[in-house]
Formats: C-alpha cells, structure tokens, sequence
C-alpha cells in the first residue's frame, strides 16, 4: 500500500454500462494494466479510498466498494454516492476512463484550493473545466441532492457558480478512452 499523502478522500465512478467501449471499459488493458488500475493508482495516497460500483463487481486492496445511489443516472448520481460516503472534506473524483491521470495532478489541483471554493476543476485543451477528474467538497452534497431529484444529470452543474476553482496547464493528463479505438491509439499510437 502507498504511504498516504494526500487530505482528501479518492473516488472512482466505475458503474458505468460502457456502452460506447462494447464491453467492461475498467478492465479494458493498456500497458499491461486495466483501465480501473491506471486510475486508482493516481489516488494511491489518500488515506480513503472509494469505488462506486455494484457490490462485488470490482475487488482492489485497500478500496471500498459502496453502491451507486441512483443506478444509470450517470456520473452525478456517481458523485452523490462518493461524497454520501466519504467523510468530511475534499473529496477526488473521477472515472474509470482517465488513465492518464497521476498524484502529480491530484496534488496541482489540491494546491488551487482556496477557504471558499467548493470544487476545483482542471481545464481541457479547449480551455473548458473538466468535472470528471476533479474535487469536490462534501458540502456540495445537499446541492447535488437537490440537483439529482429535480432529474438534473450534468455534472458540470455539480457546483454552484462562482465556488469553483479552474486549473489550467493540466490538460495532458486528461486523455479519456471511451471507445475500442481510442484505447488502440495509446496502445500503439501509430506514426
């Protein structure tokens, strides 16, 4: 097990249908590991350490599993389930289909934290804020509640405006692999 090393709780959404990958996008292969391996490895150094999954359906040590309170609702309900479970504080929230992520981005993006934001957010190459690798305060929680039961299912909408946090300079950890043959490019990216 890693030293701890980072304030704040780790988070995999991974009860996803993978319907665009055609199978289990969390234990799709790259670099001789599985996609979910990649991801939790980035999150290594948090004290706790959750996967939002049906029970039983992923084992990694030193991780708990903890149900998806809204099943097929997507990564807000997913965010819901994770800051429902964690304890106070920060929590580091992301999918399965990020394995570029590192604790090197973990680590910038606890930095940016500032007393009165809520999330922070790191930008994609557009410049646009990436919710699904990001923090979150559990504070959200009644808020994305609110969200969920009005049948709102954008997780960009998971903080209000004006408590977030936007980090720049962090897009080369953001590749995302949603498919067969995007997972092919970072296997063999060809010439």
């Amino acid at each position: 097990m890693l030293p701890v090393l980072f304030d704040f709780t780790g988070a995999i959404t991974a009860g996803g249908r993978s319907s665009r990958f055609g199978s289990d996008k969390a234990l799709a292969v790259l670099r001789g590991r599985p996609l979910l391996r990649h991801v939790a490895d980035s999150l290594g150094g948090c004290s706790v350490r959750l996967i939002v999954a049906p029970a039983g359906k992923y084992a990694l040590e030193g991780w708990e599993t903890v149900p998806d309170t809204r099943p097929g609702e997507g990564p807000l309900a997913g965010l819901e389930a994770a800051l429902t479970h964690a304890p106070p504080g920060w929590l580091a929230f992301t999918g399965v289909d990020l394995p570029g992520l590192t604790p090197a981005f973990w680590a910038a993006l606890a930095a940016s934290r500032t007393p009165h934001s809520r999330a922070v957010l790191p930008l994609d190459p557009e410049g646009r804020p990436q919710p699904l690798a990001a923090l979150y305060h559990r504070d959200l929680l009644p808020h994305i509640q609110t969200l969920l039961d009005a049948g709102e299912r954008r997780l960009r909408l998971a903080c209000p405006a004006g408590q977030s946090v936007h980090v720049g300079g962090l897009s080369e950890a953001l590749w995302n692999v949603n498919t067969p043959a995007e997972l092919a490019r970072y296997i063999d990216p060809g010439p």
